[in-house]
């Protein structure tokens, strides 16, 4: 099998029109790329350690990632079932509880990284 390079190339490019297709339209995504540059900015002016930016990135791509999952689930699902249905509301609201709790989680680790640096 020979790797293909401009298909790769693609493939990225593909990603990116996805993200780009959810910015400024989604408004929950809208709402965690704010907290990002709030909490990247309270980054930068505390000082934090190279670790606990290792760990504030991966809190913000798991977010980001949960939340971009959840739009496409629920377009999938407005897709397949127009009507309103149980299971279809079930599917769309297991996944915005997914994003919740990855939500909470690094809001609970950011509170764990800043609140020393405000005490």
């Amino acid at each position: 099998m020979r790797y293909d390079f401009m298909k790769q190339v693609r493939s990225f490019g593909y990603a990116w029109k996805g993200i780009r297709q959810c910015i400024g339209k989604e408004q929950n995504l809208s709402f965690h790329l704010i907290a990002t540059v709030v909490v990247v900015a309270a980054g930068f002016f505390f000082g934090i350690t190279r670790t606990e930016w290792m760990i504030v990135v991966l809190c913000i791509g798991v977010v980001i990632a949960a939340e971009l999952f959840n739009t496409a689930i629920e377009r999938l699902v407005d897709l397949v079932s127009p009507e309103r249905h149980p299971i279809a509301g079930f599917v769309k609201d297991v996944a915005a509880g997914a994003v919740l709790v990855c939500a909470v989680a690094a809001a609970i680790v950011g509170g764990i990284i800043f609140l020393p640096y405000l005490v």
